[in-house]
């Protein structure tokens, strides 16, 4: 399929592999030589993100300057010509919402990195967020009002990250469609019929959406229990 869409650039995320582990198909996958992945430090099989790119990006950094979250290996952003683009993979609540304090603090500190980026050149954000911003975003709103991914504290997060200057690119072009999933559980054939989540994202500075063609969810891409999304920009 990667090889079908041949992407400018691929962005993995929830990789759970070091760079060492890499598996050899992904490594020469033809079109996308410059590859640069994080991993968590000494957490096998947890978090990572990747990003593939056609072109040798300007510069790339790992992480946000955070200590208590750069250990994950949850961002990885590469500096092109005219924009950055960030791989990123936020972090889950948990169940019963035991992490949800470290996860608002990484939203706090994730969407200062972002601003500092932004204002130096425009910004695509393109990640599993593990939020779903609105009701229209998720199959049972009224069921997971207090579930992971859609407390108030998490959507009023992604609402701050819009009101700094930054769009999501989906929901921008198409803010009525319904039952555009990103997520299903693998558990009761959620995905057969389609009781899913919109937790995977394209997020651009406002400056670039005249830039934006198109932003699609690739729900019929088998493979994960996430569908890829596909930002389309003409920069």
């Amino acid at each position: 399929w990667v090889q079908e869409e041949a992407p400018d650039v691929l962005c993995l995320q929830e990789t759970k592999c070091p760079v060492s582990a890499v598996p050899a198909e992904v490594r020469a996958l033809p079109g996308l030589p410059h590859q640069f992945w994080a991993s968590a430090k000494d957490r096998p099989g947890y978090s990572g993100v990747g990003l593939l790119a056609r072109t040798e990006p300007l510069n790339v950094t790992y992480g946000i300057g955070d200590p208590e979250h750069d250990a994950d290996g949850r961002v990885v952003t590469a500096e092109f010509p005219s924009l950055f683009v960030v791989s990123a993979y936020v972090p889950n609540a948990g169940r019963g919402l035991a992490r949800l304090e470290p996860r608002l603090r990484f939203d706090s500190a994730f969407l200062d990195f972002l601003k500092r980026l932004d204002g130096q050149k425009p910004v695509l954000l393109c990640g599993d967020l593990n939020v779903a911003h609105a009701e229209i975003d998720l199959c049972h709103p009224r069921a997971n009002k207090a579930n992971p991914g859609f407390t108030p504290q998490e959507r009023e997060g992604f609402t701050r990250l819009l009101d700094s200057g930054f769009v999501d690119t989906f929901r921008h072009l198409y803010p009525e469609a319904r039952g555009a999933f990103t997520f299903w559980t693998y558990l009761g054939g959620a995905r057969a019929r389609n009781v899913g989540w919109r937790l995977d994202y394209a997020v651009v500075s406002q400056r670039l959406v005249g830039s934006l063609c198109d932003c699609k969810i690739r729900n019929g891409v088998m493979g994960s229990d996430h569908c890829p999304i596909t930002a389309l920009l003409a920069v």
